[in-house]
């Protein structure tokens, strides 16, 4: 079986391009629009989506997320709406791999097993799951790999040599390195110091490794894309929700703009 995720960090290898990874929050500002978004991000150059699962208390994400969360959580949007919405995106689209990120809790409501069947059947191809340490997450790598999704972890500035490689071993799909300490949509990106941490992790993992935190705009994507295998850019995209959350079309049309921008300067 061939592997989604594997298959795409390939090809833009031999292509010599990196990929760019938008985050998105399903079901924020409405669940109608998850799907188009993620069309039209695949149309402005998306390689991989992430797609992230509402949760009421997401500790590790600043407030752009936060307010994401909510916007998502006052429809109701649940495990399994994120389930349908990536079943509605696979009928016109095979190829782009998906990634479901979030905690634990809502997972582990839905149970392992049934989580992992029901992902595998729509075509979900890993999990992120923000608070679930390597050391704990055997139980729910057995289970993910037994349907062929991987289990991807996240690295930060302060991870020591000793945690990278138990995480990489855990780990497959590509690897996070969250470029910042704090939460998500922190800012004030250091180059040089992402560089030194990138290499230091990939002498010991095959795997690609993406990095998020602080890319906001074509500038910040093209110098990350330098030193790493892929660009994960998540508060730029969920700000312009939370600016027009009842106007679909400005959304999908900033978007859009926003990641060809970043796809264009990346493959300059």
């Amino acid at each position: 079986m061939s592997n989604r995720l594997k298959d795409c960090f390939a090809a833009l290898e031999k292509n010599n391009k990196k990929a760019l990874i938008p985050y998105v929050t399903a079901g924020d500002s409405n669940k109608s629009i998850t799907v188009p978004l993620m069309h039209r991000m695949v149309e402005a150059g998306a390689d991989v989506i992430e797609l992230g699962i509402p949760f009421s208390d997401p500790m590790a994400d600043g407030p752009t997320i936060q307010l994401a969360c909510e916007r998502a959580l006052v429809h109701h949007t649940s495990v399994a709406d994120v389930i349908e919405m990536v079943k509605a995106f696979r009928q016109s689209n095979t190829e782009t791999p998906i990634v479901l990120m979030g905690y634990l809790n809502p997972v582990e409501s839905f149970g392992y097993e049934n989580f992992a069947k029901a992902a595998a059947e729509v075509g979900i191809d890993g999990l992120l799951t923000v608070d679930l340490p390597p050391e704990e997450s055997e139980q729910m790598s057995q289970v993910l790999g037994k349907y062929d999704i991987d289990p991807i972890f996240l690295l930060s500035p302060t991870t020591t040599e000793e945690r990278i490689k138990r995480i990489a071993n855990a780990g497959s799909g590509y690897l996070y390195y969250v470029s910042l300490k704090g939460v998500t949509g922190s800012s004030i990106l250091n180059v040089d110091e992402v560089s030194e941490k990138v290499t230091a992790i990939k002498s010991h993992t095959h795997l690609p490794v993406g990095v998020g935190f602080g890319i906001k705009d074509a500038d910040s994507a093209a110098a990350i894309s330098e030193v790493s295998d892929g660009v994960i850019v998540g508060s730029a995209i969920v700000k312009i929700i939370e600016n027009n959350p009842d106007d679909t079309d400005t959304i999908l049309d900033q978007i859009g703009a926003l990641l060809k921008s970043m796809r264009t300067a990346m493959d300059a």
